[in-house]
């Protein structure tokens, strides 16, 4: 492909000269940059994946406002851009994104069905180049350099060839940034969406990046940008007339990332150990609730789930953290680090428990989670405990607990803290077994 050459995202005409409209399909989706044959860092984002699955297998869905999260007292997973519309967006509570759309579909996430469409493009990507890091379920950057060989082609149009068959095959839509690094590939990937395919050249990326609020910056949150604020730095600009020296003095490691992102610096190759940097499992309540005896066998099961995704991948981890949201929203987080790395769920769970317990003091809870971090291969999880006779004798049995579920399912055997006897049908006869 020439240098400067536009493509048509739409039926893959090559133009040397920009023009409005494809020429040979009439499409206004050409793709058209200067340094458009010389990039080849790119992120690519799934557009409302939840909801984009969702209505892909379920056609009747397509032109409603679709909401994927928990129930009235929930928060919204993520929205469709009919619903996004309407200003729905993640994480808001989910009566409030009622309020604002009460005619929305509302889904309950089905994450084993999302991990798998997220399999099924990232299998994609790999076909491409081994170069794929994977952020979450549903985007990942990718490293095209030395692939023009390969596939006969520039990365641009090997990336514009990839989301026309995401989109036919999987049946969803992505977009696409590209630049000739991770952070502003990333930056790129947003600035069109839905089905978006944006470029930041290296030419422009001092200008672009001056016009941009701080926020744009990875690792700048709201209680960064309000220290900023305070300071007077709310845009990319005034960080590029200050001395980089100076915000390393006045914010550390923030200032140092603060100055090279803001001048378009970003050394961080795409890494294809992108492995998680932590397992979870949490849970918003139909109604709120203070009491041990409630919250003990709710948190008991949340740490099987974990447990058994650490066993899965063959890891463990070293630092356990409990999260816990008040009636009134407010967030509670607590952690403790193990001595040795763990995947039991017995461990988990005492460890969460104790954290949990602290937490007591009559409030109301509406949520609670309970994570596993520090990740690392199992070869060392969970050594046989000279001190706590009853440690190696509870792992023993959740052992052989896994290996009943895993033969005859995962309901076949429960602790007695976590039985829940079947529910009677509504007439109130017994349910057969």
């Amino acid at each position: 492909m020439a240098v400067n050459a536009n493509i048509c995202r739409d039926c893959l005409a090559v133009c040397e000269e920009a023009a409005g409209r494809c020429p040979a399909c009439g499409s206004p989706r050409v793709l058209s940059h200067r340094e458009l044959d010389k990039l080849s860092i790119a992120h690519i984002d799934c557009d409302a994946f939840y909801a984009a699955v969702e209505k892909r297998d379920d056609p009747s869905l397509l032109d409603k406002p679709v909401i994927v999260g928990g129930r009235q007292r929930g928060v919204v997973s993520t929205a469709c851009y009919v619903a996004r519309i309407r200003g729905i967006h993640s994480a808001m509570p989910m009566f409030k994104a009622l309020k604002a759309c009460p005619d929305a579909v509302v889904i309950k996430p089905n994450m084993e069905k999302y991990a798998k469409v997220g399999s099924e493009i990232r299998t994609l990507m790999r076909e491409l180049t081994p170069l794929v890091e994977p952020l979450s379920i549903d985007e990942a950057f990718l490293d095209l350099s030395g692939t023009r060989r390969l596939h006969g082609a520039s990365p641009a149009m090997v990336l514009v060839r990839l989301a026309r068959r995401i989109e036919r095959e999987i049946g969803v839509t992505v977009s696409v940034g590209l630049s000739y690094c991770k952070f502003l590939a990333k930056v790129a990937s947003d600035l069109d969406k839905p089905r978006g395919f944006s470029v930041i050249g290296r030419a422009e990326a001092i200008e672009f990046l001056r016009r941009q609020p701080v926020t744009i910056v990875w690792g700048v949150g709201k209680a960064s940008q309000r220290m900023l604020a305070r300071d007077g730095i709310t845009d990319i600009a005034t960080i590029q007339d200050m001395d980089e020296n100076e915000l390393a003095r006045k914010y550390g490691s923030l200032g140092l990332r603060l100055a090279r992102l803001a001048r378009g610096r970003d050394s961080r190759k795409v890494n294809i150990g992108g492995a998680a940097k932590s397992i979870s499992s949490e849970t918003t309540f139909g109604r709120d609730r203070r009491e041990e005896a409630e919250l003990a066998p709710i948190l008991r099961r949340l740490c099987e789930r974990v447990a058994k995704r650490l066993k899965k991948r063959q890891l463990a981890g070293q630092t356990i953290t409990l999260k816990m949201k008040t009636a009134d929203f407010k967030t509670r987080t607590r952690n403790r680090s193990l001595p040795d790395p763990t995947q039991l769920a017995d461990r988990i769970y005492r460890t969460g428990h104790e954290l949990m317990v602290r937490e007591l003091d009559g409030t109301q809870f509406r949520l609670i989670g309970i994570g596993v971090s520090t990740l690392m291969s199992d070869e060392t999880a969970d050594p046989e405990d000279l001190l706590d006779v009853g440690a190696t004798r509870r792992a023993n049995v959740e052992r052989a607990i896994d290996a009943v579920r895993d033969k005859f399912g995962g309901e076949a055997l429960e602790l007695g803290l976590t039985f829940r006897p079947p529910k009677k049908p509504a007439d109130g006869t017994a349910r057969k077994s």
